[in-house]
């Protein structure tokens, strides 16, 4: 798809050269990188080569949002993942709520990802869904922002201030489809899961953790953080938890 507006700054993406082993981070539906670069950085440091995609239709403006399907944003993953194996031997994913999302997908359809880590991720949002129908036939094009779910004083996440009605569509069709396969993924998984979350129900990630077939999974409740909790009290945790988990899995 082509874009109307330009990226926003802190909104770009961002690749961190490093070792073979690669990390792909993928943020969430209206958010941007700026959600995801402090757990890159971390794996960067490690000296695990890191790329974080921008999302199509994300970064810029809602109206470039509102003309990107879910197929874009799985093909922004996709390309992402391609980047990587260019010049690594083994792939992790990790990804923040839709990039959770996508995450799942990824290994789903690419059983060669050694191993995954959602992160409040969205596979089924009634609220979502009722916001949607009641929507749908009305001129309105736009609603307010989900962003900045964040326990933490002071912090706020770059994201859209406005969600595109049209959007909500797409990643309810995104979810759904994620949902009907989970039972596909057998990649080693460690999924975190905030104890309080304004926009994903946290039943999602303990569904996710009963409903995959990867034997070796671990389930991490996070006290501390609402739902973006890579830029919450608890974002030293994920990148420690997720750090460890690469390293004990490398070949």
């Amino acid at each position: 798809m082509t874009e109307s507006f330009p990226v926003m700054k802190e909104a770009e993406e961002f690749y961190y050269p490093g070792n073979k082993t690669g990390v792909l981070v993928i943020h969430g539906f209206t958010g941007t990188t700026q959600s995801m670069l402090y757990l890159g950085k971390q794996f960067a440091n490690e000296g695990f080569t890191v790329f974080g995609p921008r999302l199509a239709g994300h970064g810029t403006h809602p109206e470039d949002m509102e003309k990107s399907t879910y197929q874009d944003w799985i093909q922004s993953a996709e390309k992402g993942l391609e980047k990587l194996q260019a010049t690594c031997e083994e792939v992790f994913v990790a990804g923040l709520s839709m990039g959770g999302s996508l995450t799942l997908y990824l290994t789903q359809n690419y059983p060669e990802i050694k191993g995954i880590m959602p992160i409040n991720a969205a596979t089924h949002m009634p609220d979502l869904v009722e916001n949607y129908e009641s929507l749908k036939d009305t001129e309105t094009r736009f609603v307010a922002g989900i962003g900045s779910d964040i326990k933490q004083e002071g912090v706020e996440e770059l994201a859209y201030r406005e969600t595109p009605v049209k959007s909500m569509k797409e990643g309810i069709e995104l979810f759904e489809k994620v949902r009907r396969n989970l039972a596909a993924v057998k990649a080693p998984a460690i999924i975190f899961s905030s104890v309080v979350d304004h926009v994903v129900p946290p039943e999602n990630s303990r569904e996710i953790y009963e409903s995959i077939s990867s034997e070796d999974r671990e389930f991490i409740v996070l006290e501390n953080s609402y739902h973006v909790a890579t830029l919450d009290h608890d974002k030293e945790l994920i990148a420690e938890k997720c750090v460890a988990f690469v390293k004990d899995r490398l070949s």
